[in-house]
């Protein structure tokens, strides 16, 4: 199959740009002038671009696919003003939702910082009015808190004495009963009272997670979906292997996985999943990093940091919680680099980036990083963290649309000093660091165009603060689209054959309604894709 693409404006590298595009099969032959490619011999088919601007496809380089899927059908709290705005629309999902009234309420995205009278954290007796009968959990935007009823409490066994998890904590009330907010490592036991979908209906949710990643122009993505407690392990990987095997799957996949020890991630390279990955491979599915946490996140203050949060009104000494211990994470490392598996650690707090970077200094090899181990998030930053990064040859995977509420929070979490050195897009790229970025969806939209928008303007998508926030952080577009295209693709190693519209590379493609190069800076995070192409297919119209 050989098609034209012609009479476009086609990104082709920093500030030069191509009319058309001739493509055999999924791979892209040539780029030149519309009369150049359509004088091609033995066209199958000739597509008009109607001038429109076209990108190299948007490779997200680290989301949760199959938590976007489930996201579409359960309940979100992300527009929730207020605690009785929660039970409000938890009651009235819980009376439409006959299997939840079963099996318990699960919904997810409430953010207190954005609620208007009262800017508090719910507790159990909150959702004790939802449903005592019930257990219901309600995680927090960032994935890295929830609060539960006292039903999933007492299904838990807690209560007062009780010891604490491991790796994350459950809050207490005055005579020590637990409160119902769980962080951290903690919630995944809460988590694990709502019985898990069937691996068929996670199918049907998988497939609809990948048909919105493309309507918004995303062609490949970097994905977390393997977890440490994550049930129906087997399947879920034989469902990954037939969809994308297959070849009809309409977008890439690289695989992001965790591990509940170091032991069990050595069974994996050993006889599991890790020793199958050259068998695995291919230009549609890939198995990618060990996926590790070192800390939480910045909005529920369980990020870890040098220095105190500065507005904690329960702990004045509060440093944040570290998820996995340095000697466990050496542990991991040191079978990642004996296997030759990439790592890549969850780190936000500034005092999680020092610490990882000394547990990846030690599988450095004479000093550099050949497994391309990497920095996911990194968003609270010294110049002297930036510097060791790219002396270190570490990579990053930002998440510029992250700026759209952590600007509200961070100076009065951490201060004006720590915050002006901090999602430092800018600086580590003139630094010469190695930069992806992605939208960790569902926590954010996948869609691309409003983390682009992040990227360049620096401001909230509702144009607050005025001028940008710490506007000397601002990138270009051409620097935005290339992080979230060869950026990517390097990540993955593969920026022989993805992230470009050049001869030999991958024919993934984005159609834009409107040109992102000329218009205004406001208006990048409203384009949308009229057209969406992987491997030479067009896999979404408008």
């Amino acid at each position: 199959m050989r098609t034209a693409y012609y009479n476009g404006k086609i990104y082709l590298e920093r500030e030069s740009f191509a009319e058309a595009v001739l493509v055999e099969n999924d791979r892209i032959l040539q780029v030149g002038t519309s009369a150049e490619i359509l004088a091609q011999a033995n066209l199958d088919e000739r597509v008009d671009l109607g001038g429109n601007t076209v990108i190299p496809g948007l490779n997200d380089s680290h989301m949760h696919l199959m938590s976007v899927g489930k996201a579409l059908e359960q309940l979100s709290l992300a527009d929730c003003t207020s605690v009785e705005n929660i039970i409000q629309k938890s009651r009235e999902y819980l009376a439409s939702h006959p299997i939840a009234q079963q099996k318990g309420l699960y919904g997810r995205a409430w953010n207190q910082d954005y609620f208007i009278d009262e800017q508090r954290i719910p507790n159990r007796h909150d959702l004790d009015r939802i449903s005592t009968e019930i257990p219901v959990i309600l995680e927090r935007v960032c994935g890295h808190s929830l609060v539960t009823n006292t039903k999933a409490i007492e299904m838990l066994g807690l209560q007062a004495g009780s010891p604490q998890y491991r790796g994350g904590t459950f809050e207490l009330e005055a005579d020590g009963t637990p409160n119902g907010v769980f962080t951290e490592d903690a919630c995944k036991y809460p988590l694990a009272l709502i019985p898990e979908a069937t691996m068929e209906e996670n199918r049907e949710l998988f497939i609809r997670a990948m048909e919105y990643a493309v309507s918004k122009g995303v062609t490949s993505v970097q994905s977390n979906d393997l977890g440490s407690f994550m049930r129906y392990l087997n399947g879920f990987v034989e469902m990954i292997e037939e969809l994308f095997g297959s070849e009809s799957a309409p977008l890439r996949y690289h695989l992001q996985s965790c591990f509940q020890t170091p032991a069990d991630f050595r069974v994996s390279c050993e006889t599991g999943l890790y020793s199958r990955r050259e068998q695995i491979a291919s230009d549609w599915i890939t198995i990618g990093p060990l996926k590790l946490f070192k800390d939480g996140s910045l909005g529920a203050r369980t990020a870890m940091v040098r220095n105190p949060y500065q507005d904690d009104p329960v702990n004045p000494n509060n440093l944040g919680v570290e998820t996995t211990d340095n000697a466990t994470m050496d542990d991991y490392c040191a079978i990642a680099d004996e296997f030759g598996v990439q790592v890549m650690t969850h780190v936000i707090g500034d005092r999680a980036v020092g610490a990882v970077l000394d547990n990846y200094e030690k599988i450095q090899h004479d000093g550099r990083n050949p497994h391309r181990n990497t920095l996911n998030h990194c968003q609270l930053t010294t110049r002297e963290d930036l510097e060791r990064i790219v002396r270190m040859g570490v990579l990053v995977q930002y998440q510029p649309i992250f700026i759209d509420y952590d600007h509200r929070i961070c100076v009065s979490r951490v201060g004006e000093e720590l915050s002006s050195t901090s999602y430092a897009f800018r600086t580590l790229q003139d630094l010469g660091g190695q930069i992806s970025y992605g939208t960790d969806s569902p926590v954010e939209d996948c869609n691309p165009f409003p983390n682009l928008y992040c990227a360049v303007v620096r401001e909230g998508l509702d144009g607050d603060p005025e001028g940008g926030y710490y506007p000397q952080e601002r990138v270009d577009i051409y620097t935005a689209i290339d992080a979230y295209t060869i950026g990517s693709a390097y990540n993955e190693f593969k920026e022989d054959r993805k992230g470009r519209i050049a001869p030999g590379f991958l024919a993934d493609m984005v159609v834009l309604d409107r040109d992102i190069f000329s218009v205004p800076a406001v208006e990048i995070k409203d384009i949308l894709p009229l057209r969406t192409i992987v491997g030479g297919r067009t896999v979404y119209q408008a």
